[in-house]
């Protein structure tokens, strides 16, 4: 085995040593020995995707606020300020890197002091190789690992939206076929996107697919509901905050934005974000930075935008709800996903996996689905769409059978019957479809807007007109 052969197939061995986080790591080094920082450099830089030194605190600081950081690795005792010191204040204005401090004395108040600065890790001078890459790949798994349960936690309380919608385009329509295309040719680039459509069509399926087929697959994809955060604490869910920012800020906070590090930003509902935050969002998105409530420094982002909204946001800006300046700057490639009404056949298709991996996710046997029950689906009009089909589903799974209303219905085809019939038919099969599950709500028009994949307001609407 020649000489480059033998060092790809150790630093292969490395990587896979200490995690797979260690190749995509950005780390600054901070130390004023010329020696050491060399040493750091030469053991960390084959490894990693990008690495900086720092000779002092105030060279240091310049860097962190022009670049994000995952891991800081400093040295204690250097000329002015302790690292201590210097990473206490960092805290103190906007720092969220995870540091390991370098010393060669371990007493105890070195270490008190070093953890209630921020300090995760202590390397002791002298050290081998080894021991620096094991610190670096601790810190990073960490920081993984603090990430993914920080955004499992905000998905499970911002969104009722089931993983089976969420799994690929399903269908083989026409629209779906141009939107396929449409986000292969738009998913390399770093062109923002923004996704239209009623509820339920789909869009944070399509926005996975754009993230999925592009660079940053391996990053994070961090979906946000801006209608179901509240107004009063959005800005500290997306950007972040300092501890004592406000009443409640217990502790120094990444923003969803900085938990997107690298990968994409689905800002879902865009169209409900305030109006205030929408300045911000929009210098966000055009700079690249964002201000965490409470600091004094702006972190730098790398990641990519995908926006979605079931409003009209043309209107929305001349009603003077939506700025206008964010809605050019995010109307760059506009995809606009079809209600399931006109996706004919791939009601069908949907139905039929929603029905297969469901029945084995609840452990029951599948419900036939007969060409009765297939013309009954094709002929409803889904105002719930994908969502509201996929709650029929289940509810049939666990029944046992399908809705009476929706059975032999007549498909949709060439020669359907006089407009106001048909009209009239469909609208009857919804009115029954709605009052039923609101009926088996018990009356709640919330948990009943839920399970059919409608707005709270669809259903006062209805409830209004079918009451005269």
């Amino acid at each position: 085995m020649g000489t480059g052969s033998l060092k790809r197939a150790t630093d292969a061995s490395v990587d896979a040593q200490f995690g797979p986080w260690l190749s995509q790591a950005s780390i600054l080094i901070v130390d004023d020995e010329p020696g050491m920082r060399n040493f750091l450099v030469r053991t960390l830089a084959p490894h990693c995707k990008r690495i900086e030194e720092a000779e002092d605190a105030a060279a240091a600081s310049l860097l962190l606020d022009r670049h994000h950081f995952d891991v800081v690795i400093l040295d204690n005792i250097m000329p002015g300020k302790t690292g201590v010191e210097w990473l206490a204040e960092q805290r103190e204005i906007g720092f969220f890197a995870h540091a390991i401090l370098m010393t060669a004395y371990a007493d105890l108040e070195t270490a008190i002091q070093a953890l209630r600065a921020g300090a995760v890790d202590f390397v002791l001078k002298p050290f081998r190789s080894n021991q620096l890459l094991n610190a670096v790949a601790r810190c990073l798994d960490r920081v993984t690992l603090l990430r993914e349960n920080q955004l499992l936690r905000h998905q499970l309380q911002a969104t009722s939206d089931h993983l089976l919608l969420r799994d690929k385009l399903i269908g083989h329509s026409r629209q779906i076929g141009q939107i396929r295309d449409t986000i292969a040719r738009v998913a390399p680039l770093p062109t923002s996107v923004l996704i239209t459509g009623e509820s339920g069509t789909g869009k944070e399926v399509a926005a996975r697919s754009v993230h999925e087929l592009s660079d940053r697959a391996a990053k994070p994809f961090v979906p946000v509901n801006c209608a179901a955060i509240p107004a009063d604490v959005i800005e500290a869910e997306l950007f972040g905050h300092l501890k004592g920012a406000f009443t409640g800020a217990a502790a120094n906070r990444e923003g969803l934005f900085m938990h997107a590090q690298g990968g994409t930003l689905f800002l879902d509902e865009i169209g409900d974000l305030p109006m205030p935050l929408q300045g911000k969002l929009l210098r966000a998105i055009e700079d690249r930075r964002v201000r965490p409530i409470g600091s004094e420094r702006e972190v730098p982002v790398d990641l990519r935008f995908v926006f979605a909204t079931n409003a009209d946001l043309e209107r929305e800006v001349e009603a003077g709800r939506f700025r206008a300046d964010l809605f050019y700057r995010i109307n760059v490639l506009q995809i606009e996903m079809p209600p399931l009404r006109e996706r004919g056949d791939d009601i069908r298709e949907l139905a039929e996996l929603f029905m297969s991996k469901l029945a084995i996710q609840l452990g029951m046997p599948p419900v036939p689905m007969g060409p009765q029950v297939v013309a009954g689906l094709l002929a409803y009009d889904w105002p719930g769409n994908v969502r509201e089909l996929r709650n029929m589903i289940e509810r049939s799974l666990i029944l046992g059978r399908f809705p009476e209303d929706l059975v032999g219905k007549p498909v949709r085809g060439p020669a359907p019957a006089p407009a106001k019939v048909r009209t009239d038919a469909l609208e009857d099969v919804e009115r029954r479809h709605i009052l039923g599950v609101l009926e088996a709500c018990e009356g709640n028009r919330a948990e009943a807007a839920r399970r059919l994949g409608i707005s709270r307001k669809t259903i006062d609407r209805k409830l209004v007109d079918w009451n005269g």
